[in-house]
């Protein structure tokens, strides 16, 4: 048997207590399942999906044109209705998407005012480098113009994916556990991240590719790719510690001492930029600076979450993103119970730990379902556990989370809660 946490559960799977029910029967057909038919399973929800989160846009284009023919002409901060995609492509590109297209356009500002505000443009500051510079080289290969590329690469990146997300339960869960796990990647509510023009998905895309690496010890790519998700997002760094805990694993069991490879060019990506900025701007701490007067953003060690919840239970129609914020950490609660029953490698724990941790502890964006998103590897264990304990659960998840996207999509659409 191998060592609990050890590197060998990177490729032994362990369900624990799957429950009365469980069988390795195929739960999706009465068929064997093959690998290329969950990989199409996994592809076509997430096509679907995608027009789940189309609808929800859609939703918020039929308010905009009824309201602008209600008040007889258009409304002076609306989308121009002249074009059904403008319209969506803006609503897609609000947000952080307007603040990533802008390093896009015009790079990182050479000085930062004293006492930065959100309303200026050196706030964008704040927003890490790698998908902004893949907007840019898609902008200079593909026709339509940047917002375009923005979301078009998103769209592949997320397919990217779903596709990951199924190679790694396949290697430790089979393939059935595979395709239940591309449909929950796909229609989770968080995913809408992935047809906005947010760094999220290529984030999730790298640090799913750095997991994979570490499945197969591949040190050296595992570090690069882990060095790129570092350069993503700032939650990126979080794959710095799966990384760590792979190679301390390795080299304590196996003695490879090339996993060290893995460790020191992790955290690559996450330092260059820091070090990029300090010349850029003149500033050795800028992004930090920027996050907090700018952003206001500090630390609050879980009260945030908590003081939203309790709101939530006094008053549950005063705030959408209170109500928002509730739903995630129930959510996220659910799935770490479902993943002390099916046992995930400790990287991947570790991975988890973090960007969980990292999601609640700041003081004004706290739990958020992209940032729940960004956790995946919980995606596995629930769909592992869930259609063998109750398929009947499972088909109610599934049509939970299609109507829990598309709601959370018009929400932030009509900028009723902060994503």
């Amino acid at each position: 048997m191998p060592e609990p946490g050890s590197l060998s559960d990177l490729t032994s799977p362990t369900v624990i207590n799957a429950g009365p029910g469980s069988s390795p029967d195929n739960l999706l057909t009465r068929q064997p399942l093959t690998w290329n038919k969950a990989v199409g399973i996994g592809l076509i929800a997430y096509l679907l999906s995608r027009l789940a989160v189309a609808v929800g846009t859609g939703v918020r284009s039929a308010q905009i044109v009824a309201d602008s023919n209600k008040l007889g002409a258009p409304l002076p901060d609306a989308p121009k209705p002249d074009s059904a995609v403008r319209m969506v492509t803006e609503m897609l590109t609000t947000w952080d998407g307007l603040w990533y297209l802008a390093v896009a356009r015009d790079g990182y500002p050479r000085q930062i005012p004293a006492s930065v505000t959100f309303f200026m443009e050196e706030a964008r500051t704040a927003f890490f480098p790698l998908y902004p510079l893949l907007v840019r080289i898609g902008d200079r290969i593909l026709p339509g113009g940047d917002t375009l590329a923005a979301l078009l690469i998103n769209l592949v990146l997320g397919a990217v994916f779903v596709v990951l997300v199924g190679v790694i339960t396949r290697r430790l869960f089979g393939v059935q556990a595979a395709a239940h796990a591309m449909l929950l990647a796909s229609v989770f509510p968080g995913s809408f991240v992935m047809s906005f023009a947010y760094a999220d998905t290529l984030m999730v895309v790298l640090a799913a590719g750095t997991l994979l690496a570490l499945v197969d010890q591949r040190w050296v790519i595992a570090g690069l790719l882990a060095a790129l998700t570092t350069a993503s997002r700032p939650n990126g760094v979080a794959i710095v510690f799966a990384v760590t805990l792979a190679a301390a694993l390795a080299i304590q069991r196996d003695r490879k001492w090339s996993a060290l490879w893995a460790v020191g060019l992790s955290p690559m990506g996450l330092i260059g930029f820091h070090l990029f900025l300090a010349r850029h701007t003149g500033e050795r701490f800028a992004w930090f600076r920027v996050q907090d007067e700018a952003w206001d953003e500090g630390l609050s060690f879980g009260w945030t979450a908590l003081s939203h919840m309790i709101a939530t239970v006094t008053d549950p129609l005063a705030s959408p993103t209170h109500v928002v914020t509730t739903i995630t950490v129930i959510t996220m609660i659910g799935a770490l119970l479902v993943a002390r029953r099916v046992r995930l490698p400790a990287p991947m724990l570790a991975y988890v730990a973090v960007i969980l941790i990292l999601m609640l502890i700041p003081e004004t964006i706290t739990a958020r379902p992209r940032f729940l998103f960004t956790a995946f590897p919980l995606v596995i264990p629930v769909a592992v556990w869930l259609p063998r304990r109750s398929p009947i659960m499972w088909q109610m998840l599934m049509v939970g989370c299609g109507i829990g996207l598309v709601g959370l999509t018009v929400l932030y659409a009509v900028h009723g809660a902060i994503p």
